[in-house]
């Protein structure tokens, strides 16, 4: 599904990510830890293409393909979805209008008004998403939690194979995060191919979402990957206790 090989990323000549290697097969779940600062976001925004990144050396590959240099747009197109940490409101946008151009965007043959709205008053019932949001402007008024559900609405309604978390559960009351959570594991469930990338400083949002794999992730790089233990390893002993750190060491 995706794999990246030796990854150099600088920001205004400060480098970010260093040598960095993933790999993440068809239907994996993987979680990336760390600190603030060491690369997790950046990761997540080289890979959709952000231009404001400089890739000095390494790949990405997506299906075996190279997906550097694309636009934005072509990744999404090939099946990549993010769910951002704090996802923005865009006036004069309706939401509904926007999810209907992006599944169209995916399709060959342009979706049908009474399929869509079907289907997108069946997802928005099944989150608890306020169907009055899905005819105002883009999270225009809306609160975290909304903004969250109308994030996974979108996966819903585009049906990705690659889904970047990046710090789902900010913003996040525990039954908000319930239900998101509910939402995107019976998206997996229901797509077993679907492969995720979760993006997260603490172990709660694994709970719901749990991963066969969790790298610890410090200065730019995997220092260590272990099982869905390593999470909570990491949050009782913090990421600069030795012990933690040491052990195997991925991809070098």
């Amino acid at each position: 599904m995706l794999n990246i090989k030796k990854l150099n990323v600088v920001v205004k000549d400060k480098k970010i990510l260093n040598d960095f290697n993933i790999d993440i097969k068809d239907g994996e779940i993987h979680a990336i830890m760390g600190p603030n600062g060491t690369g997790k976001s950046t990761l997540s925004k080289v890979i959709l293409g952000n231009k404001n990144y400089e890739v000095k050396s390494g790949d990405i590959l997506l299906d075996n393909e190279s997906i550097l240099g694309l636009s934005t747009d072509e990744i999404a197109r090939r099946g990549v979805f993010v769910s951002f940490q704090n996802p923005i409101s865009v006036e004069g946008v309706q939401n509904s209008e926007f999810l209907k151009t992006a599944i169209n965007a995916r399709r060959e043959n342009a979706i049908g008004l009474f399929e869509f709205v079907k289907i997108i008053k069946e997802k928005a019932k099944e989150l608890d998403f306020p169907e009055e949001m899905i005819h105002r402007a883009i999270n225009v008024g809306a609160s975290g939690g909304e903004r969250k559900k109308n994030e996974v609405l979108q996966l819903e309604l585009l049906e990705p194979s690659f889904i970047i978390l990046d710090e789902l559960d900010s913003g996040l009351d525990v039954d908000s995060l319930k239900k998101v959570c509910e939402g995107i594991n019976k998206y997996l469930k229901s797509h077993p191919k679907t492969s995720v990338l979760i993006i997260t400083h603490y172990p709660r949002i694994l709970e719901y979402i749990k991963p066969q794999f969790v790298h610890m992730m410090v200065c730019g790089k995997i220092v260590k990957t272990g099982g869905y233990d390593l999470a909570f390893e990491i949050e009782k002993k913090g990421y600069s206790d030795t012990s933690v750190i040491s052990g195997e060491k991925v991809n070098e």
